[in-house]
């Protein structure tokens, strides 16, 4: 077993093409000793969102305060807010936007070894 401190661990900017106010703490990763899976913080300032992208994986998202939506390549949009919980199936365009005026904090977790959304 293992705790790490989140306070420990450094937001990080995420610079992928298309991102906006986003930042990222990789709280757990294989570099843990984790097998499985990844559990990453981020935070998406007000106006900010994370990249649109897809990938061959899930993952699964838990809002831990503020609001906005998921957005996805079909036009539709989900609200979201403090308490969600969200699952972006394999292959799914996606994008998380903040629409409110404090921070968007989530939980997200996808498979070890996988390219972080940087």
């Amino acid at each position: 077993m293992k705790v790490i401190p989140s306070s420990q661990i450094d937001f990080q900017p995420v610079t992928a093409e298309g991102a906006q106010g986003t930042c990222i703490k990789e709280l757990i990763t294989d570099r843990d000793g984790a097998p499985t899976f990844a559990m990453r913080l981020f935070e998406i300032a007000p106006g900010g969102n994370t990249p649109f992208h897809e990938h061959p994986w899930e993952h699964e998202v838990f809002i831990l305060s503020g609001k906005g939506e998921l957005r996805g390549r079909d036009g539709a949009v989900y609200p979201l807010q403090e308490g969600d919980a969200v699952l972006v199936l394999p292959n799914e365009a996606h994008t998380f936007v903040n629409t409110g005026q404090q921070p968007l904090r989530l939980l997200c977790m996808i498979p070890v070894q996988q390219p972080c959304c940087r």
